[in-house]
């Protein structure tokens, strides 16, 4: 694990006492053209990712287990309310 003074993405924050829970649900193919805009950084077990493409965006999250990666992904926004939603999730608003 890198000291957190070389890591380059954020880090989130700790869950606040309400924050919002998010549906997550398996990943599924509805946008042909989707791209990462925005991570988390790798050091923790947990990565989440901002995706966008053909003007929807979702957040998804890898868990990064002993044996693999389990992904799970919120269903689509329109790009800003994605965005909200990662700026709530960065800030422990939101998991």
């Amino acid at each position: 694990m890198l000291p957190l003074q070389e890591c380059l993405s954020p880090h989130v924050a700790m869950a606040q006492r309400d924050h919002v829970r998010l549906d997550w649900r398996e990943p599924y193919q509805t946008l042909e053209r989707v791209r990462s805009t925005r991570w988390t950084c790798a050091c923790r077990a947990t990565v989440y990712e901002l995706c966008e493409g053909g003007g929807r965006a979702f957040i998804r999250r890898t868990l990064q287990l002993d044996d693999g990666y389990k992904i799970h992904e919120t269903h689509r926004w329109s790009i800003a309310e994605a965005r909200a939603v990662w700026t709530d999730i960065l800030s422990g608003h939101a998991r």
